[in-house]
């Protein structure tokens, strides 16, 4: 995140996330996605192309089907927060 990641649950710190985010979000809340699946499609070196990392840090996405390790088979899901996100829109 830029200038520093905020804290989940630190209203006062944290910054709405960036338009690619929800993009992002909505990508993911569309149709089951697996771990493979995500990082292929929207992990980059781009700072400017953070999506992936700033979901992660958020706490918007987590991963099910692996006790909650990244392996390609574990599914990427919406968090409470993530949800949260998206129904503000």
């Amino acid at each position: 995140m830029e200038g520093g990641s905020a804290k989940p649950g630190n209203a006062a710190t944290e910054k709405p996330p960036s338009l690619l985010t929800v993009q992002f979000l909505i990508w993911v809340a569309a149709r089951p996605r697996s771990y493979c699946e995500a990082k292929e499609a929207w992990r980059s070196t781009c700072p400017l192309n953070s999506a992936w990392e700033d979901a992660l840090a958020a706490d918007l996405i987590a991963f099910e089907d692996n006790g909650g390790a990244r392996s390609d088979k574990a599914r990427v899901t919406l968090t409470a927060r993530g949800r949260a996100v998206l129904a503000k829109r």
